[in-house]
């Protein structure tokens, strides 16, 4: 499919990251654009991590996400606040939402409560805030459950709820660690829906997940980036290889053969890693 790309948006420059004096990662380096498909206004990026357990997927978020600094090297996103597309700014926390494998949300708030939380920095009046909220419950499928309390909701919709909240709060960056771990093929194909909401609601919305399913990584990621220890290393991990589907032809088209040969190709490289 015919795509092009714009501005950058994510520059991930050869960062290091560990916790105290141990290197966990080791010059990571992550590039995307904005991607604009031809016939589509809104198409948004998916970019998959993918690596064995303890590789550091869940440091490389903590970093992405601000949580933890970088002990060398620099993250750079979009600055959504000027009008030049290739304005860029230091990662700061808050910048991108988090929706972690609990779906971690306030147990003494309701649906609504805490959306009206996420949006606490937000300079719009009440009325517009209540519109905003409305609108997004409605387009969730969650307006009737918004006097629910969180321990009162089914486990889909409260990873729905967590992401409106990330949605209302981060803008247009968003970690989702696992998020189709231990589903059932039904919650699975509503989690690819959801995926699929944030993207179609503004072109520069970028989700970026983990998984050890690399079949559902390929199928619906446009980058996919491995994880995992450099051969002969075991101390730190770095990227092994980063799969651009888009050039490869294989983004945004029905599983394939040439799918397959890259799943395979991730089985090989994780098992040396």
């Amino acid at each position: 499919m015919a795509y092009r790309e714009l501005d950058t948006i994510l520059y991930v420059d050869k960062i290091s990251v560990g916790y105290e004096g141990k290197t966990i990662l080791k010059d990571i380096s992550i590039i995307e654009k904005n991607i604009v498909r031809d016939g589509h206004d809104s198409t948004g990026q998916t970019i998959a991590v993918l690596g064995r357990s303890g590789r550091g997927k869940s440091t490389l978020f903590r970093a992405l996400t601000g949580l933890v600094k970088p002990m060398s090297g620099q993250i750079l996103i979009s600055d959504m606040k000027t009008e030049v597309a290739d304005d860029a700014k230091i990662l700061a926390e808050g910048d991108v939402g988090f929706v972690d494998q609990k779906y971690t949300l306030f147990r003494h708030k309701t649906v609504y409560q805490i959306c009206q939380y996420a949006l606490r920095k937000n300079k719009a009046t009440k009325e517009e805030k209540d519109k905003l909220i409305t609108e997004f419950l409605t387009e969730w499928g969650l307006l009737e459950h918004k006097d629910k309390y969180s321990c009162e909701l089914s486990g889909g919709q409260r990873q729905r709820t967590a992401i409106i909240e990330q949605m209302l709060s981060s803008k247009h960056f968003m970690i989702l660690d696992e998020p189709f771990s231990g589903l059932d093929v039904g919650n699975i194909e509503k989690v690819k829906t959801s995926f699929q909401k944030i993207l179609d609601a503004d072109e520069y919305n970028t989700i970026i997940f983990s998984t050890h399913d690399i079949r559902l990584a390929a199928e619906l990621a446009d980058s996919i980036y491995i994880i995992g220890n450099p051969e002969g290393v075991t101390d730190y991990s770095t990227v092994l290889k980063h799969y651009d589907l888009k050039k490869m032809g294989l983004a945004w088209t029905p599983y394939s053969d040439g799918h397959r040969k890259v799943v395979a190709e991730i089985k090989e490289i994780l098992l040396k890693s």
